[in-house]
């Protein structure tokens, strides 16, 4: 027996929690390295087959196939490019989007880092994002306006509100304390 389900993802999101389907075919426990699939995604199929091919301990196999380009994670960084930057941002219009955009030589972004992350596990209401703002990200790099590194934008409903150059958390965490509650 087989069981199909068509879901519209938007439909799912919720400001306190994220659908968490694997897009792997393993059905263990374990979702260590799964991708998360469904938030801000236009559609999804999820099966669920019987018969003995592919069971795993839960009986089920569960595969998700789905445009992953606007998917972000609750509570992590998500690493963005040119290509998933603004389907994510778009995917998340009532959320204030921070965005790290830093470079794999600069000292001050690999000092603030983990404090961007700790931000994120902090701040469950707000999607953060980092940009690695090499050659191929250039364009979308001079579209937002980079010219320092780290520099942090916070956009809500789309449009860049706040910017913080540098690695300054006390700043950052101050406009991102300001967007929230404006």
């Amino acid at each position: 027996m087989a069981l199909q389900l068509s879901l519209s993802a938007p439909s799912l999101r919720s400001h306190n929690s994220v659908p968490r389907f694997p897009s792997s075919g393993s059905s263990s426990s374990s979702s260590s390295g799964s991708r998360w699939c469904l938030l801000g995604s236009k559609n999804a199929n999820l099966r669920a087959g019987g018969g003995d091919a592919g069971r795993g301990r839960s009986g089920a196999v569960v595969k998700c196939s789905v445009d992953t380009t606007g998917v972000y994670t609750v509570g992590k960084v998500t690493e963005v490019d040119k290509d998933t930057f603004w389907p994510i941002v778009n995917s998340a219009p009532d959320k204030t989007v921070v965005l790290d955009m830093y470079t794999q030589w600069c000292g001050p972004c690999k000092i603030i880092a983990p404090k961007f992350q700790e931000l994120a596990e902090k701040y469950l209401d707000v999607v953060f994002l980092k940009l690695d703002c090499n050659q191929e990200n250039k364009p979308l790099a001079k579209e937002l306006g980079i010219r320092v590194v780290p520099t942090f934008k916070i956009l809500k409903e789309g449009k860049i509100v706040k910017e913080v150059t540098g690695a300054k958390f006390d700043d950052l965490v101050l406009a991102i304390d300001t967007v929230r509650s404006g």
